[in-house]
């Protein structure tokens, strides 16, 4: 979809459709009284009939405003005026830009920069409007027939001249993440025989094709085995699909400058291997690579933004399949980093691609390490869908990533990695076991994944409950690249 700043005042304004706010107590927007009075106090009229109170998230379709210049208009609550937190002012523009979609109408523009939340100015508010709006407008094509594709092909979103430069730029930084969620949902959506590990390793190259300042290379199984990554290869010996390791290199900074190592996983299909996962719902670990195409995503959202950063982004992609060579409870593993690895359970294979990738990363010299995982369903079940798991070795970056969470309203919530729990990982045969028994489960695998990360600040995000909606509205979400691409826009100020 297309967007675009829009500064004509609402009387002079000619637009297919025009989204303007309402509150609860029958207040109109400044814009939705300019509207108001074009119309001869039509909205005021709808208002006290009690055809829309307001309230947040409800809208309401005037389809034949009786103005040729505005023929269709889209009434959306906001909540209690002076209450309209970041949270509320997304849910209501999701609101909207489904009533628009529903319209059919082929472009739109967004009157709801003058709508004032508790946190976030006009460049934050148009920002919000452009991602929620391309994720409604989001559809799955790749391998389905869909006749009904969403007719809303441009938004504009209007801001006065006081506030023209900063939408501006809210509108560029919301158009580059919503094209790398995009790309991460896309990528999520297909089915594991069309994702492979192949085929995500030529998305990055063709990634890398587009952008002169992003570079890829591929380590193939073999460059593995000469490094040693004794972890990553157990779990691809079940697969006729042969492992990658995808190496993204974006150089945006000076080249003195430390890089930013995001880590994904790519899993692009997790039977559990020998220690098989139950038939019902299996179908869904296909987006067990959603950690993986975040990265994508996110490097797709950096070239379009030109971010003066310097990030590594390494993809460690496999599948884990049941075969005759798959590994099996009891085997040991060498890591990469020598450390020797206990397999209790085939399924947690998670942590044993992505610990030899970590190891790996060191060869950059990262300022910091952030990686993304559908790692643990521990992690559902103590947090639910709502907020990521947020583990890490360092307050600093913790508190960064919160402070990225709150104002991009992807949600994490910080877990603990204490010693206590690396005592679950104990073996009687190996350094450290693969899995840490069934208490605490996210909090045990990240403690495995600390293990492995003594050498430099990291992070783990467990977007097992996030990265994907399971049930009727079954499709990916693309966090947390919401969250990373803001941390990453807050790095970027700082430098």
């Amino acid at each position: 979809m297309q967007y675009f700043i829009e500064t004509t005042p609402i009387e002079k304004l000619r637009c297919e459709c025009l989204v303007v706010g309402v509150y609860q107590d029958q207040q109109l927007s400044p814009a939705a009284q300019g509207v108001d009075k074009l119309t001869g106090g039509l909205l005021t009229r709808l208002l006290q009939r009690g055809d829309i109170k307001g309230k947040n998230a409800e809208t309401l379709l005037i389809a034949h405003s009786g103005l040729d210049a505005l023929p269709r208009i889209v009434l959306t609550g906001f909540g209690e005026a002076g209450k309209v937190t970041r949270k509320l002012y997304r849910k209501a523009l999701a609101a909207a830009a489904k009533s628009v979609k529903d319209s059919k109408t082929p472009s739109a523009v967004a009157a709801l920069l003058d709508v004032e939340t508790s946190d976030g100015d006009a460049q934050w508010r148009a920002r919000q409007i452009v991602e929620v709006f391309d994720d409604a407008v989001y559809q799955y094509t790749a391998t389905k027939k869909v006749e009904d594709t969403p007719a809303l092909q441009a938004l504009s979103v209007r801001a006065d001249a006081a506030q023209a430069t900063a939408a501006g730029a809210g509108v560029s930084q919301g158009a580059a993440i919503a094209a790398g969620v995009c790309l991460t949902k896309q990528l999520a959506d297909l089915p594991g025989n069309i994702c492979t590990p192949t085929y995500l390793a030529e998305q990055a190259k063709s990634l890398a094709a587009d952008h002169d300042k992003l570079s890829c290379e591929i380590l193939e199984e073999s460059d593995m085995q000469a490094l040693g990554m004794g972890a990553f290869l157990a779990v691809s010996r079940g697969s006729r699909q042969p492992a990658k390791l995808i190496s993204l290199y974006y150089q945006g900074g000076d080249a003195s400058v430390k890089p930013i190592v995001l880590i994904g996983k790519g899993l692009t299909f997790d039977a559990g291997g020998i220690s098989l996962k139950p038939g019902l719902g299996m179908d869904e670990m296909k987006y067990d690579m959603c950690g993986g195409a975040s990265v994508l995503g996110l490097l797709k959202m950096a070239t379009q933004l030109n971010l003066k950063l310097n990030i590594v982004g390494l993809i460690a992609s496999s599948e884990n399949m049941p075969d005759g060579d798959a590994n099996k409870p009891g085997d040991i593993l060498v890591s990469m980093a020598g450390k020797t690895i206990e397999i209790l359970n085939t399924d947690a294979e998670g942590r044993l691609i992505l610990c030899d990738t970590m190891t790996y990363a060191k060869k950059f010299n990262p300022e910091v390490v952030i990686d993304m995982a559908t790692l643990t369903g521990a992690c559902i079940v103590a947090l639910g869908r709502v907020p990521s798991g947020l583990f890490s070795n360092d307050d600093a970056l913790s508190e960064d990533l919160l402070q990225a969470a709150e104002a991009s309203c992807d949600s994490l919530w910080r877990m603990p990695v204490w010693e206590e729990y690396q005592e679950q990982l104990k073996s009687n045969f190996a350094d450290l076991a693969n899995i840490g028994g069934p208490d605490g489960g996210s909090v045990t695998a990240a403690c495995f994944l600390s293990r492995f990360a003594e050498d430099f600040r990291w992070a783990h995000l467990d977007i097992a409950g996030t990265a994907w909606r399971t049930g009727v509205n079954k499709g990916a979400t693309g966090r947390p690249v919401p969250v990373i691409s803001q941390y990453l826009l807050n790095r970027a100020a700082e430098q």
